[in-house]
């Protein structure tokens, strides 16, 4: 059953909240102004009772956005995992249907799983053609402050976006869980964030450009090997060799004709990962009406 139900569509020249339904453990913030009363914009922010998600709690929330109507659904902190009781696995599940020529943002903060956490989480978007969309998935190791580190049972997000009602366009899961032999630690070593950003439609091109060339700039800089790393008669520094990146990124395209661009991202930092979001996505603010992950 439903927990929460949202529905925009364009009223008098503008995206409108028509419908707007939650239960508990989930609550609806939308706001009458985000940033220049200009934009054509509907924020729409997500929050938990008790400031996180409780073992066993299971959240369902329907997003329909109308034709040509610009929607942004975020959060105003991390999303905090409990610790699991009984070894319940909570979970959210989003559907959403964006309409044509509308634009879509899901930016959320972080998921922060607490030590023995179980969580899963399943994101399904139904798209036209010219529909935009945005997507922002990222979890960070956990609690650092309290010697937390990739301490939890059980992580599982999975992004599922169909084209014109059931054509699969974009099909993606990530799993990490605790294994008998090796812990999500030791896989992680010392990367503390994973992310992925998702730039679908005509209105995300330039974004997607730009994205594009930063990547493959950085990553070319990271992990270039300078000739000061060779040593006389060819025989390689290995200690330059064995340095890991703190930031790694890769872009890949997607879809008929790349619509699609989705960036992979695992870092040593969460400010990295923010101060990344903050520039790429810093040209949408006209769209969006302020800057995604601006500096409070």
């Amino acid at each position: 059953m439903e927990t929460g139900k949202v529905v925009v569509e364009r009223i008098g020249g503008k995206s409108t909240v028509t419908r707007c339904f939650s239960k508990y453990p989930l609550k609806f913030i939308i706001p009458t102004k985000v940033g220049s009363s200009q934009t054509d914009v509907v924020w729409i922010y997500s929050l938990t009772y008790g400031g996180g998600i409780v073992s066993g709690d299971s959240i369902s929330c329907d997003l329909t956005i109308g034709d040509g109507c610009t929607t942004v659904l975020t959060t105003q902190a991390s999303t905090k995992v409990y610790k699991s009781l009984q070894s319940k696995c909570c979970e959210q599940v989003l559907e959403a249907r964006i309409g044509c020529g509308a634009l879509l943002a899901v930016i959320p903060d972080p998921v922060t799983c607490f030590s023995t956490a179980k969580y899963s989480q399943k994101q399904v978007f139904r798209v036209s053609a010219d529909s935009n969309l945005l997507i922002v998935d990222w979890i960070t190791s956990g609690r650092h402050e309290s010697g937390e580190r990739w301490d939890f049972e059980l992580y599982k997000s999975t992004n599922h976006i169909f084209l014109e009602g059931d054509q699969p366009l974009f099909l993606d899961a990530i799993l990490l869980e605790q294994g008998s032999i090796t812990t999500i630690a030791k896989r992680m070593q010392d990367y503390q964030v994973l992310a992925m950003v998702i730039l679908l439609g005509p209105k995300m091109q330039h974004v997607q450009n730009q994205v594009q060339q930063y990547v493959k700039n950085l990553m070319s800089e990271q992990l270039h090997m300078p000739s000061t790393a060779l040593r006389p008669y060819g025989k390689i520094n290995v200690d330059h060799c064995l340095t890991k990146p703190a930031f790694i990124a890769s872009c890949s395209v997607f879809g008929p004709k790349g619509v699609g661009v989705v960036v992979r991202i695992a870092a040593m930092t969460t400010e990295s990962v923010y101060r990344f979001l903050q520039h790429q996505l810093l040209s949408l603010e006209p769209l969006l009406g302020v800057s995604p992950y601006r500096s409070s």
